[in-house]
């Protein structure tokens, strides 16, 4: 999976913005091609849990969707752990079909970020290719 690096960049200020809180927000694309960034909104506002706002993710979803895209990725933080996938985040991934990224803010000077599928509770870490440009189709 490849992300452009104005991306990457993006999802890791906004974990740093909303630090102590987790972020979370979506990255949407067409034909394997990342084209918007979406930051969503925490409605838990805790340091260790995300939940996006349902009507806003409503909103956002139609608005992919009905300019012919497709939900590609959904990013979160980890403000006191590694970018992995907690019990929490596999009990609660429901997009199969989506990526899942996590950046991790324990070392706020050098956030990790890491991809990762997960289906039916398994976890697979994904290579993250990051881009200069737009990804490729």
């Amino acid at each position: 999976m490849r992300l452009p690096k104005r991306f990457v960049e993006e999802i890791t200020r906004h974990a740093l913005e909303e630090e102590p809180d987790e972020c979370c927000g979506i990255v949407a694309g067409r034909n394997g091609r990342a084209t918007k960034l979406y930051r969503m909104t925490n409605v838990e506002h805790s340091p260790y849990r995300y939940s996006m706002d349902p009507k806003e993710l409503l909103r956002v979803y139609h608005e992919i969707e009905d300019g012919g895209g497709e939900l590609m990725v959904i990013y979160h933080s980890h403000t006191h752990t590694e970018a992995y996938p907690s019990a929490t985040d596999i009990r609660l991934a429901s997009w199969p079909e989506a990526y899942y990224l996590l950046v991790s803010l324990t070392n706020k000077a050098d956030p990790a970020v890491r991809l990762f599928r997960i289906v039916q509770r398994q976890v697979a870490e994904v290579p993250l290719e990051v881009g200069q440009e737009e990804s490729p189709p």
